[in-house]
């Protein structure tokens, strides 16, 4: 749910709020020190017959934008996951052949979109399919008793020392070298970021390349993991490695779109857990879930990026 958020009483210690939504006002306080960009914080919202826990995200707002932030910014309220009805059930996305022969069939049926090069850097990123084994790692997610046999897609954080997008969510994935094919470069990205090494025969399809706000073309390389595979993170890139669920992405409150004043094209995010992922990365799992999973002809190259991803 969108909500704007507005300042009502500054004090020395807690922030005092009013939340907006249609004719709906909900108090709340909120420590001063938390209003950061990309802050997570807890809330409880007021009156007490509306009251819940809940999670919230600050944007971060474009440059020369900052006194706004002190009176107004939008966030998401996060309750408990909702799912569509022919999707509420983990086991429907065992990590088996005949998701395999899903995900084969639906995209063998759907027709890739190529981006046209004008002058950009090319990429390819690996959306791997392996299952969900010892769990995601992240918190909102349920970490598994037992060797959990659900498919997931690798995940990754970006390590704060790299040049672009560095601590942010991605694929395993970069820049394509002389020489290589998208798919060489998937598979070499795949084997350097968590040490997962597989050959051309585990490659599924692809999806529509999405050209970056930083410069890239962007494409996804669909690929069939193995089960039980051990992921190393490789320190130089990736701070942590995680096996989103399937059913993750299935949420009925997925995607969510967010307008900005930047774009007329809305941006791009996908809940995950407690938290969610921006568009380039999120726009690819998106289309990834329509087209490879409900098998449809879902188009993604025109969302739009959070402005932090735009160099």
């Amino acid at each position: 749910m969108l909500f704007t958020l507005r300042e009502i009483r500054r004090t020395s210690g807690p922030v005092l709020f009013r939340l907006r939504r249609t004719s709906v006002d909900y108090i709340f306080t909120l420590d001063a020190l938390a209003l950061k960009p990309s802050s997570f914080c807890s809330i409880r919202v007021k009156p007490k017959l509306l009251i819940w826990n809940a999670t919230f995200h600050l944007i971060k707002l474009p440059v020369g934008a900052a006194s706004r932030f002190k009176t107004t910014c939008s966030f998401w309220i996060t309750r408990k996951p909702k799912r569509s009805e022919n999707m509420s059930r983990a086991n429907d996305f065992i990590y088996n052949d005949l998701l395999y022969q899903q995900i084969r069939l639906n995209l063998g049926k759907f027709k890739v979109l190529p981006h046209k090069n004008n002058g950009l850097k090319q990429a390819a990123v690996a959306m791997t399919i392996v299952d969900v084994f010892h769990g995601p790692d992240l918190h909102g997610l349920s970490k598994p008793d037992d060797w959990d046999k659900n498919a997931a897609l690798i995940l990754t954080r970006r390590t704060s020392q790299l040049r672009h997008h560095s601590g942010q969510w991605a694929l395993p994935g970069g820049r394509i070298e002389e020489g290589e094919s998208e798919e060489d470069t998937a598979l070499r990205e795949l084997q350097e970021e968590v040490r997962l090494n597989l050959n051309r025969d585990s490659i599924i399809g692809r999806l529509d390349d999405f050209a970056t706000r930083s410069g890239f073309i962007i494409t996804p390389i669909v690929i069939w993991g193995g089960s039980g595979v051990n992921l190393i993170p490789n320190p130089a890139e990736v701070t942590s490695v995680h096996r989103i669920p399937i059913a993750e992405f299935m949420r009925e409150d997925a995607p969510i779109l967010q307008q900005i004043p930047e774009s007329k094209h809305p941006v791009l995010l996908m809940p995950v857990g407690i938290t969610w992922i921006a568009a380039p990365t999120a726009a690819l799992i998106y289309q990834f879930r329509e087209a490879a999973i409900l098998g449809k002809d879902t188009r993604v190259a025109h969302y739009e990026q959070p402005y932090f991803a735009w160099s």
